[in-house]
């Protein structure tokens, strides 16, 4: 009736590629044969078991009956009873195992039972063999072939979720399957995750087939199988690429603290040594940045800043405002533990540092807030000089170069009415004469011109005459 050779050899590939035990096949298949034989020659009613014997082949049909007294079986009157009271005693936390109706196929009254066993018990069950089959008819072993279909698929599931319930939190390793409606769906061999929208990094594209490295995030059990959420944006996806990358975190010698992220921008990950012996920030970094630019490839070039973790709260605030550097932490009011309130401080900076310390769109003292827990505002202090420039205060200072061109036009408004009077005269204006300044007549034609050479000529001469004649 069965190629013992074929059954072996499928449920040996079975247990090989979907995880199925070997035992739990064999009661698929005996539940199969048992559902198809009550079908083909059963009776209503009927308790059927079948025992198929892997090693010769051979098959066994029992019928279970089970041993029953009159206390176990509900009267004709009880039939017509009212439901209001049925209900009120099905609530009751001490209740009576519910009464059942005889029936000859499947139950056997506790006098009858003993003349087969002598030492029988309410409840127990006897066996009766029943002649074997072999000739099942069409119908019967269509029955058969859906019950061993459910039973493969409740076996599968209950296997998928032994193994990846076990990898929850973990990285796991799948090939892109399709895109659809904002999902992507990632093929994980036996079974397939889903990856939503808002666990995805923005603006990252896969192509079909593609391998891909992401977070089982969550395993949950549905009437249609199993759901695997996967995500790449969750802050433990960081965490677990840093896990496999630097074996001070595997071995516990190094602990992550706290991350805070936004998946394909920046994130900002506290970390401390249990061993004084060893730089946190320096494992998770690496030799020449190694670990950290291998993190940082797997996530699009997305920007990490590592720090060490403190006790102390303003030492911490200032080391998360990195690469800032920070002159003065205020504390303005205390954290409340018990109603959840964040504490709230107030964090000086040098001119130059406070567009470092704010980030582009506030993004650093954002992260930084996040990953201390603390509300966090930035002051500048110290900054003489300032400019505003479409709602932005920038520093001029004189190293800059737009401090250079402002003093270069300040001397040069200064000197240039200096250098036209020296043009003029050699002399201080202090020591000039104030005939040289007497007022020029106008001149208007040219003869008004010869005439005033003539006479200037005639006046030289007169001047040349007296003084000849005062010098004899």
């Amino acid at each position: 009736m069965f190629d013992l050779k074929v059954i072996n050899s499928v449920l040996a590939e079975m247990e090989e590629e979907r995880g199925i035990a070997k035992e739990k096949m064999l009661d698929a298949i005996e539940q199969a044969l048992a559902t198809a034989y009550k079908k083909e020659f059963g009776k209503r009613g009927q308790i059927v078991r079948t025992k198929f014997d892997i090693n010769t082949g051979t098959t066994s049909f029992d019928q279970i009956k089970i041993v029953v007294d009159e206390s176990m079986l509900k009267d004709e009157n009880e039939e017509g009873e009212d439901e209001g009271e049925t209900e009120e005693l099905d609530s009751t936390e001490n209740e009576e195992e519910r009464k059942v109706r005889f029936d000859e196929e499947k139950h056997i009254m506790i006098d009858n039972a003993r003349l087969i066993k002598k030492d029988v018990e309410l409840g127990e069950e006897l066996i009766f063999p029943l002649e074997t089959k072999d000739d099942f008819g069409r119908i019967a072993a269509q029955t058969a072939k859906q019950v061993i279909i459910q039973k493969i698929r409740e076996a599968e599931k209950e296997s998928a979720l032994t193994e990846f319930g076990q990898k929850e939190g973990e990285i796991v390793m799948g090939h892109v399957q399709r895109f659809e409606r904002g999902n992507l769906y990632v093929d994980l061999g036996r079974v397939t995750g889903v990856m939503p929208y808002d666990e995805q990094i923005p603006g990252e594209r896969f192509r079909p087939g593609e391998r891909i490295r992401c977070l089982l995030l969550a395993v949950d059990e549905t009437p249609r199988g199993i759901f695997l959420k996967l995500s790449r944006a969750h802050a433990d996806f960081l965490e677990q690429l840093f896990t496999v990358e630097a074996p001070e975190l595997q071995t516990g010698a190094v602990e992550v603290k706290a991350i805070a992220r936004e998946a394909g921008s920046r994130s900002k990950i506290a970390v401390c040594a249990h061993d004084e012996h060893i730089d946190p920030v320096g494992s998770l970094v690496g030799q020449r940045g190694v670990r950290v630019s291998t993190v940082m490839s797997e996530l699009g070039g997305e920007k990490i800043d590592i720090i060490e973790w403190s006790g102390d709260p303003i030492e911490f605030i200032e080391d998360s405002l990195s690469p800032a550097q920070v002159l003065d932490v205020k504390v303005e009011t205390e954290p409340e533990e018990d109603n959840h309130v964040r504490g709230h401080v107030t964090v000086e900076v040098a001119p130059d540092q406070q567009s470092l310390a704010i980030g582009r769109g506030g993004q650093n003292v954002r992260l930084a807030a996040k990953l201390t827990g603390w509300k966090i505002d930035i002051m500048s202090v110290g900054g003489e000089e300032l400019a505003e420039s479409d709602g932005e205060v920038v520093e001029i200072s004189p190293e800059s170069e737009v401090g250079k061109d402002i003093e270069t036009l300040e001397s040069e408004d200064a000197t240039t009415p200096k250098a036209e009077v020296a043009e003029e005269s050699d002399q201080p204006t202090e020591d000039r004469d104030p005939k040289d300044f007497d007022e020029v007549e106008e001149i208007d034609t040219p003869e008004e011109a010869e005439e005033l050479i003539n006479e200037e000529e005639k006046n030289s001469e007169q001047n040349n005459k007296e003084n000849e004649e005062e010098n004899k």
